[in-house]
């Protein structure tokens, strides 16, 4: 509470102080951004930099930014780079691969300037995930992502940022970043504007809190002693955050309860985009999680429940990283690389116990059924195996930027939750129902926090001595090892049997999970690979990763998959049927009957004699509580 009230009085002094302030010492970066005067679907930045003293200085776009796990190289999307000395005269500039300028007479710069294009519009050409990257829709929306807009000199990433925003006036922001202030400045610029002003004490707290414009669509509640800020971009305006509101309130209500005493934030902004499917605009779907906020982006066109459904998945995901990594964290977390990254060991719990909250806390607070909850864990169950089950998890997360453990990424929400529930069930036996992994977070939030880090190499040792030395054993083997998890032995601790048996399924959807995917380059279908196949596919030759390039003479891609989804479901069983897919390099022609699909499925069973005794009660304990 001090600490805030100190840093928002000199954020104001910052705009008010004269010549003597600390604001014209130049101890701080200052940055403008012009959403008004947009020129060929790029935004112009103005930046004038700390008192330099070196001959040469580095600034540098990120590489690679908190929550990712893949390089960005955001420097790819600035163009006319120029830096200027107090007289307006060109400095020399040299650029040194896609993310860094280097600039010479450096202790004469007086501001950069550069012009920033958005991914949205761009990303067949690009791996950047959509919820991290940017958006420019003149007078419509504007998704800024700071990562990928604003910079940071070389050995100046601990200064304050003064940030001011130059916006159309119907437009407003929405953002955790607090708004010190905003006036009409006509004179400076010839369009009817506002100036939104922002204040961050170092460049992190500038990336991590990403602002969006648009037409206001927003709804500000409180849940108890959280302020959440639900903010909606819907193009065709059919989509309304009033509307949206009652399910998010439900779900962070029930995500309080859950956490209990965890608390770490006062305000909590959901900015969420929908996207119109159109080939310019975002189509990777999902969050990305920052300290106080959460970027989603969905397409517009989902069906209202399921659009409701995917909304409260994700969101209460990134909404349960406020304890890890937001919390709870290493020091290459907590002093982040953006240029030269450093991972931390620990995927699974930054990505894995998250992932296991998101799914516990429905079944533990009432919004689901046992039976669900169940259903969850299998599939997951099953999608780890379309992962090497035998590869480290700390070794993986270790060296997730590079090959072959950058392809294993994705079982971080699979296997890493699992992990979560086998330590769930370990630590809640060892103490006689008493103590799960929420308390052991719990005690790692109290021990550490935002700005307290961990030492990476330290903290399953101090796991263990906090726990017991099962939990030892259990790292040991199955997270630092490469032995895979017998889940079926942590199934028998809670009186659950683990069956499989054949059942009904989709011809290219098992419930809501997909048989097939696109590729984002060529909007062509493929066949996910890794993964079991129903009977139909495998009854007709069909392979993981083969190219749907026809069925029927009817080519099928991005643009009428899902009418291929619809048609599917009026197949008739004994009906001719021909796929021509592409594998590797050959064409090949499937030809066949239509059968009904069918596909192994596992499930756990409530055994029924175990209506007493030590295995219901700890069934108790994990479910409830």
């Amino acid at each position: 509470m001090k600490n805030t009230l100190i840093l928002t009085v000199i954020g104001l002094l910052l705009l008010s102080c004269g010549s003597k302030s600390l604001l014209n010492q130049r101890q701080q970066l200052r940055a403008t951004i012009d959403l008004v005067n947009v020129v060929d679907d790029k935004i112009t930045i103005t930046l004038s930099p700390p008192t330099i003293t070196t001959d040469n200085i580095i600034f540098y776009m990120p590489e690679i930014v908190p929550g990712t796990y893949s390089d960005s190289d955001f420097g790819k999307y600035i163009e006319n780079f120029q830096a200027f000395n107090a007289k307006g005269e060109l400095l020399t500039v040299t650029q040194q691969g896609d993310n860094a300028w280097s600039i010479a007479n450096a202790q004469t710069l007086e501001r950069l300037s550069y012009q920033v294009n958005d991914t949205f519009d761009i990303e067949g050409d690009h791996d950047i995930f959509s919820p991290s990257g940017t958006n420019i829709d003149v007078n419509k929306h504007f998704m800024l992502n700071l990562h990928g807009v604003i910079g940071y000199f070389e050995g100046n990433k601990e200064i304050p940022y003064q940030l001011a925003i130059h916006r159309p006036d119907a437009m407003t922001p929405s953002t955790s970043l607090t708004v010190l202030g905003n006036k009409t400045s006509v004179e400076e610029f010839p369009n009817l504007q506002q100036i939104d002003h922002f204040y961050a004490t170092r460049y992190f707290q500038i990336i991590d809190n990403p602002i969006m414009y648009n037409k206001p669509n927003k709804e500000v509640f409180q849940v108890g002693d959280i302020e959440i800020e639900l903010s909606v971009y819907s193009p065709s305006g059919v989509i309304k955050a009033v509307d949206l509101k009652p399910n998010i309130e439900q779900m962070i209500k029930a995500q309080k309860s859950y956490l209990g005493t965890i608390n770490a934030t006062a305000k909590y902004s959901i900015l969420l985009y929908l996207s119109t499917l159109a080939p310019t605009d975002a189509q990777g779907f999902g969050a990305l999680e920052h300290h106080t906020s959460t970027v989603v982006v969905l397409p517009e066109s989902m069906p209202r429940e399921a659009l409701d459904e995917a909304l409260l998945d994700v969101v209460s995901h990134e909404f349960f990283h406020t304890v890890t990594p937001l919390t709870v964290h290493s020091k290459e977390i907590h002093n982040f690389s953006y240029n030269q990254p450093l991972m931390s060991e620990h995927l699974w719990m930054y990505e894995g116990i998250t992932e296991y909250f998101a799914q516990h806390f429905q079944v533990h607070e009432g919004l689901t059924t046992s039976a669900a909850f169940y259903e969850t864990i299998v599939e997951k169950i099953n999608a780890s195996k379309s992962y090497d089950d035998t590869m480290s998890f700390t070794e993986m997360s270790k060296n997730v930027l590079e090959k072959p453990y950058a392809d294993a990424y994705g079982n971080v929400y699979q296997k890493g939750a699992l992990i979560g529930m086998c330590l769930d069930i370990l630590l809640r036996d060892s103490s006689n129902g008493e103590r799960g992994v929420l308390d052991l977070m719990k005690s790692l939030s109290e021990r550490y926090g935002i700005e307290k880090p961990f030492n990476d190499e330290a903290i399953i040792p101090e796991i263990v001595s906090l726990t017991s030395p099962e939990i030892g054993t259990f790292f040991e083997n199955h997270v630092i090892g490469n032995t895979p998890i017998p889940y079926e032995d942590y199934f028998k601790m809670v009186g659950l049997s683990f069956e499989t048996q054949k059942a009904p399924t989709g011809y290219f959807l098992d419930g809501n999970q997909p048989y097939i995917n696109v590729n984002q380059s060529t909007n062509e279908l493929f066949i996910m690979p890794g993964i079991a196949l129903n009977t139909f596919m495998t009854d007709l030759g069909i392979q993981g990763g083969d190219i749907i390039k026809s069925i029927n003479g009817k080519s099928y891609t991005l643009q009428n998959v899902r009418e291929l989804i619809i048609n599917s479901q009026g197949w008739k069983e004994g009906n001719d049927i021909t796929f021509v897919v592409k594998r590797e390099d050959e064409e090949l022609t499937l030809s066949g009957k239509i059968t009904a699909p069918f596909v192994d499925k596992a499930g756990l069973i409530e055994l029924q004699f175990f209506t007493e005794g030590p295995e219901l009660r700890l069934r108790n304990s994990w479910l409830k509580g």
